[in-house]
């Protein structure tokens, strides 16, 4: 099988899927549950065995759902999860609060529970969702490397830092796996953080490989956006933005026509190609897209049609932040 390294520890198919539209963010409450199970079994049978989700996700459902269809095949997979938000238990069940929490005891915390809603014996990937400014990094990743020597995790991440936090983290405990997100209209990776995973043997996982679903050309109108979905909140999303977007998304689905791939084949394979360390986890609830987006992986592109795609759509061309204020206050620290 063709696979890719994650540090030291995991071995990947080329392209691993984003579990948490299954349940939360994208509105009308989430996929059908039997749909979403079905969606993770017909992944692993495609050679999928790298799979993402984080105690935020519901909260907590999205984990719970994971676990529910991935535990019949635990030989099979490897699981990540994330912690670092301020998520409580209420009277009424889970909610998140504002902030974040990357305390020692609150990241061992979530370790544990997320085991439990999981329903496994070790976390495969353990990433720091956002990094706490009122915790040192080292003081985060000593727990972290504690719950790998206690055997309850196997590797540990980092999401949405700094080359400099990297480091720092890295000096610690060895890193796995950064993740960010990174397309064709998000390159901020490209400036540092890419080189730098490269050096230290670091695998770097990119969110949103398709825009959150604007590259493959699904969304053509802020209408389209249901209650309840959080892209609404996203300046790229708004309606202004989005008529103004759609002429970059125009290019790829021709060029994509030419080559008789879809326009998300194309983008994802763009991402393949940026270094073999790279391992993309684009988000599915259909089947369809999933195997469209599997089959990305056998796509090769020369050093020609690499350059051709990486003009096709550049960030400056794109209209709107991809988060906005507060939440871009929270990346790259």
């Amino acid at each position: 099988m063709n696979v890719r390294k994650l540090g030291t520890e995991l071995a990947v198919f080329p392209v691993g899927l984003g579990c948490m539209s299954m349940s939360h963010g994208y509105g009308y409450g989430g996929q059908d549950e039997n749909e979403a199970i079905r969606t993770l079994h017909r992944a692993v049978e495609l050679g999928v065995n790298f799979f993402d989700t984080a105690e935020v996700y519901g909260p907590f459902n999205n984990e719970i759902l994971v676990g529910k269809g991935l535990r019949p095949l635990r030989d099979k997979v490897n699981i990540a999860t994330k912690f670092g938000f301020n998520v409580v238990e209420t009277p009424e069940g889970p909610k998140q609060l504002p902030g974040l929490n990357s305390r020692p005891g609150h990241a061992r915390a979530v370790a544990e529970g997320s085991l439990k809603r999981l329903g496994i014996e070790v976390i495969d990937l353990f990433y720091q969702h956002r990094v706490d400014p009122e915790v040192p990094i080292e003081e985060t990743v000593g727990e972290m490397a504690e719950l790998v020597r206690e055997g309850k995790v196997r590797a540990i991440g980092l999401s949405e830092v700094s080359v400099a936090t990297l480091r720092k983290a890295h000096a610690v405990h060895p890193i796995a796996a950064v993740q960010s997100e990174y397309s064709l209209w998000t390159r901020d990776p490209e400036a540092g953080m890419l080189a730098a995973c490269r050096e230290l043997g670091v695998g770097f996982v990119p969110f949103s490989p398709l825009g959150r679903g604007f590259l493959a050309g699904a969304i053509k109108s802020a209408d389209q956006l249901g209650e309840g979905d959080f892209r609404r909140g996203l300046p790229r999303f708004e309606a202004q933005n989005i008529e103004r977007n759609l002429a970059a998304v125009a290019r790829l689905e021709k060029l994509a026509a030419a080559k008789g791939v879809s326009a998300a084949q194309l983008a994802l394979a763009w991402v393949l190609a940026q270094g073999d360390f790279i391992v993309p986890i684009p988000g599915s609830r259909k089947v369809g897209n999933l195997e469209q987006n599997v089959a990305a992986a056998a796509i090769a592109l020369s050093p020609a049609e690499l350059a051709e795609i990486g003009n096709l759509i550049t960030p400056d061309q794109i209209a709107g932040a991809r988060y906005g204020d507060a939440a871009m206050a929270q990346t790259n620290r």
